[in-house]
């Protein structure tokens, strides 16, 4: 159970950030709860955190934003809204797979978990309000 009353006072970004420090909540979690504040939400994005557990997905704070635009306009018109949130933390972090923002490759860390948790809250927040 997530105690959403104590983050209240947060901005949404730091909220989200905070989920993810908490350690009930990976970065998907995290961004989809603090948007949404939806226990079933918090367990259907369990598994897109890491890049879908391996890396090689999408960053899982950037799907835990689509998943609440998703909820948000009830599936209508999701598609175009889920492209601008991609872009809009693409130009804020760099990249949108996990393993590239990371720099798992390269050795370049484009964006830290944290930053990447917070540009996906401000994404959703820019396209979504």
């Amino acid at each position: 159970m997530i105690d959403f009353e104590s983050l209240k006072n947060l901005p949404l970004e730091e909220r989200a950030v905070e989920l993810r420090r908490s350690g009930k909540c990976n970065c998907c979690q995290a961004v989809a709860v603090a948007l949404t504040e939806d226990e079933l939400v918090f367990q259907a994005a369990g598994g897109f955190g890491g890049g879908m557990g391996n890396r090689q997905g999408s960053c899982g704070a950037l799907a835990g934003a689509v998943i609440a635009a998703g909820i948000k306009t009830g599936g209508k018109g999701t598609p175009r809204f889920a492209g601008q949130i991609q872009e809009n933390f693409r130009e804020r972090c760099g990249a949108l797979i996990c393993r590239d923002l990371k720099g798992l490759d390269t050795g370049k860390v484009l964006c830290p978990c944290e930053d990447c948790v917070r540009n996906a809250v401000r994404a959703y927040q820019d396209v979504m309000e």
